[in-house]
């Protein structure tokens, strides 16, 4: 992989790849950190990618893969007691209800245009405020507030047809 092809990978798919993180742990630095070994995995694997799927499904396996390595070694290192353990209080039937509408959130932000996912990644999985968010588009606040609010509408409509 070339310097510049790495780059170009990189500027593609680094919010995507965050996101799903995100997704994964649930907390930003462990997803900041499972971007950044992730793309470093990619680039250091010269022939890792075979081209039998999307790049960004390549880079977001890696990303899983990781994320699943580092459980089972924190696991097999640190005993997990009961009381740390959180106890939900939710039945099978509604952790599985729960996974499912996840599923379905995320496949409807996969299908939203430009610059609608953008801007909902950015808010809500990189926790950026509107005024970052317009600063990166070259745009104003304002309308990051109006595109966010455009692209929850539109998820909210695809939410309710599936």
């Amino acid at each position: 992989m070339t310097p510049d092809s790495s780059e170009k990978l990189y500027e593609a798919y680094y919010m995507r790849v965050f996101s799903f993180a995100m997704t994964l742990a649930g907390d930003r630095t462990q997803a900041e950190e499972i971007t950044q070994e992730t793309f470093f995995r990619a680039f250091s694997k010269q022939s890792g990618f075979r081209g039998e799927s999307d790049e960004v499904t390549w880079l977001c396996a890696i990303a899983k893969n990781f994320f699943l390595d580092e459980k089972r070694r924190q696991s097999r290192s640190e005993p997990i007691s009961e009381e740390e353990v959180p106890d939900t209080g939710k039945s099978m039937e509604q952790k599985t209800l729960d996974r499912d509408t996840s599923f379905r959130i995320h496949l409807a932000l996969h299908a939203l245009e430009e610059p609608y996912r953008e801007v909902f990644e950015l808010r809500v999985f990189g926790e950026l405020s509107f005024r970052e968010i317009g600063m990166i588009f070259g745009k104003t606040e304002n309308w990051s507030r109006v595109t966010y609010h455009r692209a929850r509408l539109k998820l909210q409509e695809r939410m309710c047809e599936s």
